[in-house]
């Protein structure tokens, strides 16, 4: 009998509790401060790093081949025979490939990487979705086909209260974050088809960055019923706004508040993000 195993990395940002109640195998990124190093999600909290951040921005780095190769052996040895393994974006974080490599060490499972060319709970949503899969019985083949389709109902949009953390991982120009700064601009941001950062549109201040957001998401109402996610990176305040502000419109299937955004991303974006994953619902 074939069994499928499901894996991701901790970008991903699924909780603790869903990653236990389906049975998701998590590969954490490491979070290097100057004196200890963390796997994330697994030995360092959201709240232990956005405290730390004002003292010290750690760096991050990969899931290890050996931590990816012991991961799919674990599956071996409790009789999968097939793993289907989720990735953030391949433009923004070299995992999806060190997977692709670490499978090659691994003979005696099938296995299926994916690039989510996402992140955080967009990526989340997109494991959550593949769980449902295999616990609906569907064969390996069957999950790989839909899996793609899955991709174009998902999208992500947040806003970050300063522009000091990307300037500091060299994800944006000094120039364009001074002006931004010095204009209280607050760029929205969403992930294209192509996996890297866009800014969708501009606000100033919050208030203004949380209309902006709100009417995205009604841009989506106005054609689909949705899932949606609100995620929070040390703003809680303004995510709870923006939940109490959307829960009830007309065509949320449901809304989701709490999702935390975990040290491997809230390193680059620093503490005040706040946003929402929408899902389309056939």
């Amino acid at each position: 009998m074939r069994k499928i195993a499901l894996i991701t990395d901790s970008a991903s940002d699924i909780s603790t509790e869903d990653l236990n109640k389906h049975n998701i195998k998590l590969l954490p990124f490491k979070i290097i401060f100057s004196d200890k190093e963390y796997d994330d999600r697994l030995e360092i909290t959201p709240e232990f790093l956005y405290d730390a951040l004002p003292n010290e921005i750690p760096t991050t780095s990969l899931p290890s081949i050996e931590r990816i190769t012991n991961t799919l052996r674990e599956a071996v040895a409790e009789g999968c025979t097939h793993a289907i393994i989720i990735t953030l974006s391949s433009e923004l974080s070299g995992t999806y490939n060190s997977i692709r490599l670490a499978c090659e060490n691994v003979n005696d499972i099938t296995t299926f990487v994916y690039d989510s060319k996402t992140l955080s709970m967009a990526e989340g949503v997109l494991v959550l979705e593949t769980a449902k899969l295999i616990e609906e019985g569907k064969s390996f083949n069957e999950i790989i086909d839909i899996i793609p389709t899955l991709t174009s109902k998902i999208d992500i949009f947040f806003t970050i209260d300063t522009l000091e953390y990307l300037k500091k991982g060299g994800r944006i120009g000094k120039v364009a974050g001074t002006i931004g700064e010095v204009l209280n601009l607050k760029p929205v941001i969403t992930v294209g088809d192509d996996g890297i950062y866009h800014t969708y549109c501009k606000a100033r201040g919050k208030k203004q960055a949380l209309s902006k957001l709100v009417e995205i998401l009604k841009s989506y109402l106005a054609k689909d019923k949705c899932r949606i996610w609100i995620m929070s990176g040390n703003g809680l305040e303004q995510a709870q706004s923006l939940f109490e502000t959307i829960k009830n419109l007309e065509n949320v299937e449901e809304c989701h508040l709490g999702g935390t955004i975990g040290p491997a991303l809230g390193v680059h974006t620093g503490p005040g993000l706040f946003g929402f994953i929408v899902e389309k619902v056939d």
